[in-house]
């Protein structure tokens, strides 16, 4: 079997069986192109079926010297993907990455922006522009709602429900959920509709987006990460933030207020409560307040 061929069939296997997005199916396959420029570098003539243990080990501590431990882990990862669906389809009988451990990293902690924060970057816009109204808009769901970039960006019409008090996302794996939306979220979305999209030249196939560009075409994720790195850098915040930092943030202020991992999890779509878990790591005084509250020993000293 060729590495090209190899790696096209695992390619549609993410597509069709796991249902990955492409920048998912983009990073994997990353993974195993790096490993295939080391085979070549090194003159190392292999198949995918026929590469072993130690042959991965040379290629992770070629990788060493020039990637974090967090980047290998993840490129480890990614290989290991990558031959259990060559063993999985019966093309090798073991997994050479199988007793390769990946590098012991700190769990990282996603970056917050405080409330205060939140509205200096919102109130920095500059609604005198015809942008101004959309780009309050767009914050107002990211932080509202939670939203991935990717989520925000393909966001439709037709997936608002005001009514109801929710929207329709879709996800990770065209996975779809519905979120509830606040009343002042509906409201910024409902100005930039009426004053600035109904007013633009919209392209076909675009009729149904809700968030487009002055052309009338849908945003890219790299826009929104401009529009959001100039209004951080505009109040001279220090911090290195992008879309997902709002999301961060909306998961963060719930827990602070109390409310529970499992709602948290449903509204991030999160396929794991362990992912969603990460937010109790920031904010740890949340479970002594648990506690403090709800613990019968703790309400007997009341009485």
């Amino acid at each position: 079997m060729k590495w090209q061929n190899a790696l096209k069939d695992y390619q549609l296997y993410l597509k069709i069986e796991r249902g990955l997005s492409e920048n998912s199916i983009e990073n994997y396959s990353r993974d195993v192109k790096k490993l295939m420029v080391y085979l070549e570098s090194h003159n190392i003539d292999e198949a995918p079926t026929t590469i072993t243990t130690e042959i991965i080990q040379g290629f992770i501590y070629s990788i060493s010297k020039s990637v974090n431990a967090r980047s290998q882990s993840r490129i480890i990862s990614g290989l290991r993907s990558f031959f259990s669906y060559l063993v999985f389809e019966d093309y090798m009988t073991s997994n050479p990455l199988e007793l390769i451990e990946s590098p012991k990293i700190g769990r990282k902690l996603p970056d917050t922006l405080s409330e205060n924060e939140i509205n200096d970057i919102i109130n920095a816009i500059d609604l005198s522009k015809p942008e101004g109204e959309r780009n309050r808009a767009i914050l107002e769901t990211l932080y509202g709602c939670g939203l991935r970039v990717s989520e925000l960006i393909n966001l439709k019409i037709s997936d608002l429900f005001f009514n109801e008090g929710f929207i329709r996302v879709t996800g990770k794996g065209d996975k779809q959920r519905f979120v509830p939306i606040i009343d002042v979220t509906q409201k910024y979305i409902n100005i930039y509709r009426n004053e600035i999209r109904n007013h633009l030249n919209i392209q076909a196939g675009f009729e149904d987006t809700l968030f487009l560009n002055r052309r009338g075409k849908q945003l890219t994720r790299a826009m929104i990460f401009t529009i959001i790195k100039q209004l951080a850098e505009k109040i001279g915040l220090k911090k290195n933030i992008s879309p997902h930092t709002f999301r961060h943030s909306f998961a963060t202020h719930l827990l602070e207020n109390k409310a529970d991992l499992r709602s948290i999890q449903l509204m991030l779509g999160h396929e794991s409560i362990t992912t969603t878990e990460i937010y109790v790591h920031l904010d740890k005084s949340h479970l002594t307040n648990v506690v403090e509250e709800f613990h019968p020993r703790r309400q007997s000293l009341k009485k």
